[in-house]
Parts: C-alpha cells; structure tokens; sequence
C-alpha cells in the first residue's frame, strides 16, 4: 500500500487558517470560535491518516486498520479513511469485512483510487480460495481486477499499487510482457517497491529470463528482507538454474518467514527431488497439498517418484484422488493415462486420453498417446477384428482434429500415419518430412514399427538414446520403448542410464522388466508351438499374438502365427491378410534369409493376398 499524505502542507494550512482568526471583527468572534474547532478537528483527523497511512506502508495491517478506524469514528464521511481500512482489511485476507468497507468508500466518492485498488486486491485473494464456486470463475475474477485497477489508474496514473495489482491480474491471466511493464511502473512511482520487484521477478521466471529474475529478486531482498514472497522466487530461480544448495537456502528462509506457503513447500520439494532425498521431497509435497489440496503440482510430482520407484498402482491411486478435487485436470488425466499404459491397462488409458480431448480436441500429448494406446491395443487383437470396430473410426478422427488444431505438429502427423499403417494403409513416411528433434524421431520410429521396419526404427531410436544427457531423459526413453515393446531399445536405453550417478538401481529394475518380457514372449512361443502342432490352432494363435505383443521382434513367433493363420478352416479374408503382415514382419526380421528363400516368402505373400481378395470377392457376390 503505497498512500503518501504532505505533513508539512497540512501544518501550513492549519497555522494560516489560526492567522485567520485574529484578524476577525468582534462580531464575528463567535463564529471565529467554531471555525477555529472545526480546523482543529480537521488537523487532527489529519494528523491520524498520516499516522494510519505510515502503518500502512510499514506493513503493519492490523495497526493500521485501527489507525484508519480511528479517523473513521471522527469523520463518518471520510472515503480515504474507509479505503484505506478495506484495504487493510483485504491484506489480512477479512475479505467481505474489506469489500463492505471499499464499497462504503466508493459510496461516499466513486473516483477513489484506493478503493478501486482494494477491490482488485479482494478479487484477486478470493482466487487463492479452495472453493470450487471461486475457482471456476477465476477468468472473469481476473478480469474484474484488471478492469477496477484500470479505474484507479484513470484517476490516480502514478498509484503504485495500482499498477502492482494491474500487474499481478495480467500476470496470472498469462500477458507477462504486459505484466513485466506494470510491474515497471509500479517501480518508477515508488523506487523501493519491494513487493513490485518480487513479482516482476516472478514474471521474467515465467519468461525463463533467469538472469532478469535474479536480479529483480534480490532487489526485493534488499529492500525488504522480510519479503518470503521474493526469497522463495529467488529459490526458484536458483532451482532452475541447477544451483540446488543456494535454493534450498532460500527456500528454507521464506518458509522460515511463511510457514504456510503452499508453492515455497512445493519448490522445496523440487529441490529435494533434484537432490535424489525422495522422501524429504515427498514430505514437502505432502505439507503443500495440506495447504492447498487442489495442488495439480504436487501430486504430478509424487507421482514421478512412485513411477520412478516402480510403485506405479499406488501412483495412479493417488493421482486419481487427486482427481476428486480437481476433476477437470488435463494434467491429471494425461498422467493416468501414461501410468496406466505401462501398467498394459489399455482401455483405461484411452479413457483417460479420451476425457482431455473431450473438452481439448487440439491437446497434442493427450492424441499421442491416445495412438499409442490403439497401437498396443491392435497388437493384442485377433484377425484385425480392431481395424473394423467404432474405435479405430473414433480414433482416426480425433487425431485428424488435432492435426488440424497443431498444422505443424509432425509428431502428429507420424501419429496418424501410424494408426492408417496399422490398419493396412500404404503410407509414406518420407512424404512427412525427416525428423529433427528427438520427439519426432521417437514418433517416426513408431510410425516405422507400425509398418514392421524394425532396423530403420531401430536407428532412429539409437539417435534419441544418444542424445540423451541425464539419467531422466534416458529412462523416459526406456521407459516408453519398454511400453512399446521396443525391448531392444529399452534395454539399450536402461544399460546407458546405469552408468549415470544414482540410475543404477532404477536401470536394473528397467532391465529385469525387459527379461521378464522376454522371458514371457519365449514361454508363449513355446506352448503355441505345442499347441499348433497338436492342431489345437485356435489357442496357438492365441498365444502367437500373445508372444509377438511381448516380444515384437522374434522371427519364429512371426512365422508361427502365419503359418497357424494360413492352416485355418474355412480360410477367412481377415486371417489370410494378417498372416501375410506376419510374413513380411518375418522377412523384415531376418535380413540374413539367401535369397531363394527370400523369393519363397515373397511368393506366399503375394498368394495370400490373392486368395483373400477372391474370397472378399466371394462374399460380395454372395450379397
């Protein structure tokens, strides 16, 4: 609160107006007498708002709500009084005894500043409330804020405060640059401004201008060391700069001087993470969610830990009661969606994909994965029974929204010529473009997989495993082949990022995971052999599918199953085209084949593809 009253003005007025009363003639000494009162209440009164308003800026809200009352009970019609006591109030968070007050200000005189200012500051601290009513209002309530500091602004261009709260509503509306220029104003009315510093400091974090940052908040510090708000962003920024021990110190002094700060608990953590302290960033995560339990954050976090440990159900469970608070959390969802793919809980994944693009057709994370889902769901189906179904024709149009929501998107694109891939299509990839960050490789490579190109999608994802420079790059890398079922290239990826510092232990688990597929893949092989060979063909082609799903890359479970397929009677379309996919995943696998045997393969391919066109032929006469 920045009110700045003229003390020596006030002295000069009240001396002339004395003055006065010495000139008066006899007749009018009586009146004199009551002038000379009323100037002598006015003085007072005067005298109580400087007081009031010294409170004010020092800080000392309690002391200056009575200072401001104290005028109040002299002058009933004094508006700065009531401002400056609703805004009092509004910074102890008394926020309908502080609009009851603003308002009475703004009823006495619609143009003051204060007043105006106070409301945007009640506006903006009812956003910090849990209450769902509150929240799903906030774009207006930001606008309202930014539109009452425009009003204050209009009558009073160099209030400092003004500009602050503008600042703070354009802030939390996502205008940062308009934000950073009000913070800038704020400043040049008053150089001192410690608050104004702290949150241009927290705009330039947001714009990852971290240098800016720094700079803003140790201003703040250094006019008011007091200011938690500016110690924990400077946290913050140390944070993102990798230097984890100088936030934790900051983070340790603004929750020394808020407690109660839910995002101070929340970076902490974030630095106990960095740190490898699992647990002690778990406990922080746990204090800020205490305090703020719609904290997306928080749980978002934990989470990463639970999937890091392995202890990916408990995770889900948690980030679903995390769901119960805030329902509509895209982050929420996406994030059980991911954990409930690598769990193979597929339905439930495209579920979760489904309810964000429900209500964000162009959400590009949630489209992704949503193919991914269908990719390892046709993997598991049976004679391209998905391929026909609702399913797949929903899938390929939300994705074909996206795309046209993310033009640019190539990762989406890849995504789509995957599913067309997956669903007999010929696709040119080339026709897509060369990919050139590591996420489009990673797609592209899927999109190769899809079309049974294993040595080229091999390279591509060779290249991401490379590029990977920390032990968290790497083991998403891991962990995403693994969920594929790219088990060459996760097991690559896991042996990389155990020898980083600290991988060891979570690489190995990666590792045993991929035995463990393989291990199952072999077992499934095994039994379909016996089971085919017993004619029991039904039940090997059961565990055929079951085996190239664990194990995509194993020949013979390629030349099982289209054998298995090719041998059922009656011979359906369906069977015959995937037992020719199978042929030419076989092929693509054995790059060693001589050359005749190379033309025998090839030859019966081609005459399944035949005998199945005939038979659809057939059955089209037969309608």
């Amino acid at each position: 609160m920045r009110i700045k009253a003229n003390v020596a003005l006030c002295g000069v007025l009240l001396a002339f107006t004395c003055g006065l009363s010495s000139l008066l003639p006899v007749h009018s000494m009586e009146s004199g007498i009551h002038l000379a009162a009323a100037n002598k209440l006015k003085g007072k009164v005067s005298r109580d708002m400087v007081e009031a308003d010294d409170l004010m800026a020092k800080g000392d809200w309690d002391k200056a709500a009575d200072a401001y009352k104290n005028v109040m009970n002299k002058d009933s019609k004094n508006s700065a009084a009531f401002a400056g006591y609703g805004m009092a109030l509004a910074k102890q968070f008394k926020l309908d005894g502080a609009e009851e007050q603003l308002d009475r200000a703004l009823q006495i005189d619609p143009t003051n500043a204060v007043a105006h200012v106070g409301r945007a500051l009640v506006l903006m601290n009812r956003l910090q409330s849990s209450n769902m009513t509150i929240r799903q209002q906030r774009d207006s309530m930001l606008k309202q804020a930014e539109n009452e500091c425009r009003t204050a602004l209009q009558k009073d261009p160099f209030s400092p405060e003004a500009h602050y709260q503008l600042a703070q509503s354009l802030r939390d509306q996502g205008r940062l640059d308009e934000a950073a220029r009000e913070y800038n104003e704020a400043i040049k009315s008053d150089p001192k401004y410690s608050e104004a510093f702290a949150g241009l400091g927290m705009t330039k974090l947001a714009m990852n201008s971290l240098g800016e940052a720094e700079s803003a908040f140790k201003q703040a510090v250094q006019y008011n060391s007091g200011n938690s708000g500016a110690h924990y962003g400077l946290g913050k920024t140390y944070l993102k700069m990798g230097n984890v021990d100088a936030a934790i110190k900051e983070l340790n002094t603004s929750l020394y001087q808020n407690p109660n700060s839910y995002p101070a608990h929340l970076a902490m953590g974030e630095a106990y993470q960095a740190q490898g302290n699992n647990n002690a960033a778990i406990n922080e995560y746990k204090k800020s969610v205490l305090i703020k339990p719609e904290n997306a954050d928080a749980y978002l976090h934990v989470a990463d830990i639970r999937e890091g440990r392995g202890d990916i159900e408990l995770s889900i469970s948690e980030l679903r009661g995390a769901l119960e608070l805030m329902p509509d959390n895209p982050d929420l969802h996406l994030r059980i969606a991911d954990e409930s793919l690598q769990l193979e809980k597929v339905d439930d994944a495209m579920k979760e994909y489904q309810t964000v693009m429900n209500t964000n057709p162009g959400n590009a994370q949630a489209a992704k994965g949503l193919t991914r889902a269908y990719f390892l769901k046709a993997q598991k189906e049976t004679g391209g029974a998905f391929f026909v179904s609702n399913d797949f024709e929903s899938a390929k149009a939300q994705i074909q929204k996206a795309i046209q929501l993310n033009p640019n998107d190539m990762e989406l694109r890849l995504a789509m010529a995957k599913i067309r891939s997956m669903s007999g299509e010929t696709v040119d990839l080339n026709s897509i473009g060369t990919p050139r960050t590591d996420g489009e490789r990673v797609a592209y490579a899927e999109a190769l997989l899809a079309q049974n190109r294993f040595k080229e999608a091999q390279d591509q994802m060779n290249m991401v495993i490379a590029n990977a420079n920390d032990p968290k790059q790497i083991f998403s890398v891991g962990d995403l082949a693994l969920m594929i079922k790219d088990l060459d290239d996760a097991d690559a990826a896991y042996r990389k990022a155990a020898t980083m510092p600290g991988g060891e232990e979570r690489a190995k688990r990666g590792q045993d995971m991929v035995k463990k597929a393989r291990e199952t893949a072999r077992q499934d092989l095994t039994l379909a052999d016996d089971l085919a060979r017993k004619k029991q063909l039904a039940s090997a082609i059961d565990k055929y599918h079951a085996s190239v799903f664990e194990n995509p890359r194993v020949p013979e479970a390629r030349m099982g199953l289209a054998n298995a397929l090719e041998r059922l009677s009656p011979a359906a379309a369906n069977d015959l085209r995937e037992a020719s996919v199978q042929l030419k995943a076989y092929l693509s696998l054995r790059p060693d084949l001589p050359p005749k045997e190379v033309e025998k393969v090839q030859k019966r391919i081609t005459k399944l593809e035949e005998k199945a066109y005939k038979i659809d032929q057939k059955a089209k006469k037969n309608k």
